[in-house]
């Protein structure tokens, strides 16, 4: 799934450490990066957050309710 426009970068990391199962970061490359590890969260994304909005992520999560949460961050933040 493709996020876009993601501003609350606290509310992001929230709801991505609430999932039950591994949400992953695809990379440009193809690789992908488990958003739940701290250090993932803290050295690989750095750059993309460093003026605070993420303008398009690539996610993969395999749990259906991390799925939703993810959904419903989107709608409503």
């Amino acid at each position: 799934m493709k996020l876009t426009n993601i501003n609350n970068i606290d509310k992001f990391f929230e709801v991505i450490n609430s999932c039950k199962g591994k949400v992953e970061l695809v990379s440009e490359e193809g690789d992908r990066l488990n958003l739940k590890s701290k250090l993932s969260q803290y050295v690989s994304l750095a750059k993309i957050f460093s003026n605070g909005d993420i303008p398009l992520l690539e996610i993969v999560a395999y749990e259906p309710e991390d799925i939703e949460k993810l959904l419903q961050f989107m709608m409503h933040g």
